[in-house]
């Protein structure tokens, strides 16, 4: 491992970080300390918030730690290091006697804080009185204890991980990847940190496990965009992205980077060749992972041991990976968070979102992580500053656009329907049925142009374009022709075939790119005064409703199985519109939420027997008006509406 040893307890593999202890000890007095040649030996530590320690309080810390935690087990407690932050303990006869029938074997006692050390008992002193309780290993020696953090390694049975990770405590905030694997299934082992390492931490994502998207920089971790000939050209990140590290401040542990499509494209499962394809938990375990964002849905929707997984959205990489996964996905308003130290796929259209599974902690979590003091920078979104208001009204209107609907599959579009119903009873909303492709068809957007869709699909491509070839595809192809004698990079076919056929005449320089910037401003500003309009009560008059793609059947990662009636591709849509609903927000900057409902049935031809698929409602509110839009949900959850989805075959 070169900076920490593995080894196991009981049927449970652990690693700890032996470069940098966590803290350290002075051994006072020895009596006896067997720790085999390793010199190492699993520990509890409890640093308790009393001034006298009984036998009833001991046994209660360490039954929450065994109920609360999935890192701790009754193997750490062999060996027992007590302090507190207060002076003059004392740990009375009912403690010993409590410590003596779980079979301790060495009970270290701070002597900075106890008044007494009892025969039997260790004495140490220490400096720190605040390192967090839970289970650490031990690294004695003849006059000192180091404690080392400690992490029970998980495999990614999914192969949804590229690598896992671990903060190095190197005291320069970088990270260290974990480079081990399980062979025997093909597995990558993620370091997960005891729960009970954040009890005490009052930071509203204290102890929160998250995932983060390959096109992240972290310190000390190599960012990879999903290629490996990026990875050749590329050093190891010297910083973390601004977004990450609000994370990180926040209280959030980092357990690892998960796969991407290469360099964020669209690309389809069957197209992915650097890497291989995410594994879908849900169904048969061969449906599809979706967009760029595809490892975090799924390692979502597969793991009960992480909470969170960060990702970017630029055309839907965020809301379709949640829709087929069946977890809580978002896309932000445009501007929502800085981009700094991100790959981008474009400057002015990407956006971070974040994937849970419980309703309730993953609107907080967002709201915890969104702050103004990261939005992006008006000179790089080409619109007006970003004002996120928190009002209490909540929007009067439901917008359904008639031409994306009824789903393809019955019981999806009743399960919809029912849930739509539901909704606009609890917020006393009414629905209004209107053709969006029509409107925008009709509409005076531009001064220039009557052709709408021409002008908004040419800035979406200058916006896109410009960006990725300035960033990523004219280093990459000029660095690599350079040190392999004039060959072009190799990289994924969809990325093969876009930047073999650029013009950089066409769409590739400043004028267009500063030009579609201003009419891009121009679409949204239509867009807020005709369609997602604010008024005085409320951020977001309206909400629209929509499916992301789906139409309610399965996609699977396989391109021979997506052939209707009963598949589809996520690149479909109906004949009556002329994009795809996940490409609204996109357009006009919204904001957008993937929330999933309930499951229907299907037929697998994998596993040869009735599965079940998720099914999901996207809402999208007007740009900034996230928290209203955050607020719906937690209402939406507490009148059960909303739940929680589980891990594993079935979201519910």
């Amino acid at each position: 491992m070169g900076t920490g040893i593995t080894y196991d307890l009981g049927n449970i593999t652990y690693f700890a970080n032996t470069r940098y202890p966590r803290s350290m000890v002075e051994l006072e007095s020895v009596r006896n300390i067997s720790v085999g040649s390793s010199g190492f030996l699993p520990i509890t530590v409890i640093m308790a918030n009393k001034s006298v320690i009984t036998g009833e309080l001991l046994k209660s810390l360490i039954c929450s730690y065994l109920a609360g935690d999935d890192v701790f087990s009754v193997n750490f407690l062999p060996q027992i290091y007590i302090s507190s932050p207060f002076p003059q303990v004392t740990l009375d006869k009912t403690s010993l006697d409590y410590l003596k029938n779980i079979s301790v074997g060495h009970l270290y006692l701070d002597s900075t804080v106890f008044s007494h050390i009892p025969d039997g008992a260790i004495s140490v002193r220490s400096n720190d009185h605040h390192m967090p309780s839970g289970p650490y290993t031990t690294l004695v020696s003849d006059k000192s204890i180091s404690f080392l953090d400690t992490y029970r390694l998980y495999e990614d049975k999914y192969r949804n991980f590229i690598t896992g990770s671990y903060p190095s405590n190197d005291g320069k905030d970088s990270v260290n990847p974990l480079p081990s694997v399980r062979s025997r299934v093909w597995a990558p082992l993620i370091p997960v940190p005891s729960r009970i390492y954040s009890w005490n931490d009052s930071r509203p994502l204290a102890g929160k496990r998250v995932a983060i998207k390959d096109l992240f920089d972290i310190k000390g971790l190599q960012t990879s965009a999903g290629s490996q000939a990026w990875i050749q050209i590329t050093p190891i990140a010297n910083s973390t992205a601004p977004a990450i590290q609000r994370l990180v401040d926040l209280g959030a542990v980092l357990v690892g980077k998960y796969k991407l499509a290469q360099f964020a494209s669209g690309s389809n499962p069957w197209d992915w060749t650097d890497e291989q394809y995410p594994f879908s938990p849900r169904g048969d375990g061969y449906l599809t992972c979706a967009g760029s964002s595809s490892g975090g849905g799924c390692s979502v929707a597969a793991y009960d041991w992480l909470d969170n997984a960060i990702g970017t959205d630029t055309g839907s990489s965020m809301r379709r990976p949640a829709a087929v996964s069946g977890t809580y996905g978002n896309r932000p308003s445009q501007g929502m968070m800085t981009l700094d130290g991100v790959v981008p796929v474009s400057w002015a259209q990407d956006t971070i979102g974040v994937f849970g599974r419980d309703p309730i902690s993953w609107s907080r979590f967002a709201k915890a992580w969104y702050t103004p003091a990261l939005h992006q920078n008006t000179s790089i979104t080409g619109l007006p500053p970003l004002s996120v208001p928190n009002p209490s009204a909540f929007p009067s209107r439901i917008l359904y656009p008639d031409e994306y609907f009824p789903m393809s599959n019955p019981a999806a579009q009743a399960i919809f329907y029912s849930a739509l119903t539901r909704i606009s009873t609890l917020f006393n909303m009414t629905i209004h049925h209107f053709n969006l492709t029509a409107t925008i068809t009709t509409a005076s957007i531009f001064p220039d142009t009557h052709l709408n869709w021409d002008r908004l699909a040419n800035n979406t491509i200058s916006l896109t374009t410009w960006p990725q070839y300035l960033a990523v595809a004219q280093p990459l192809i000029s660095t690599w022709s350079t040190h392999h004698n004039n060959r072009f990079p190799p990289v994924d076919p969809q990325i093969r075939t876009l930047w073999t056929t650029l013009d950089p005449t066409t769409f590739t320089n400043q004028d267009a790119y500063t030009q579609a910037l201003h009419s891009r401003a121009q679409s949204i500003s239509w867009f807020e005064r005709t369609i997602l309009t604010q008024s005085s009560d409320t951020c977001s008059d309206s909400l629209i409703i929509c499916d992301e793609n789906t139409g309610g059947l399965p996609s699977y990662r396989e391109q021979s199985l997506n052939k209707p009636p009963n598949a589809t591709l996520l690149t479909t849509y109906p004949d009556g519109a002329v994009i795809p609903c996940n490409t609204i927000c996109s357009l006009f900057g919204c904001a957008d939420f993937t929330i999933p409902l309930n499951q229907t049935p299907y037929f697998s031809p994998i596993s040869q027997v009735p599965e079940q698929w998720p099914v999901s409602i996207n809402l999208m509110v007007r740009r900034g008006c996230d928290m209203i839009l955050f607020n719906m949900v937690e209402k939406m959850a507490e009148a059960g509406i909303l739940s929680s989805v589980k891990t594993g075959r079935m979201a519910f």
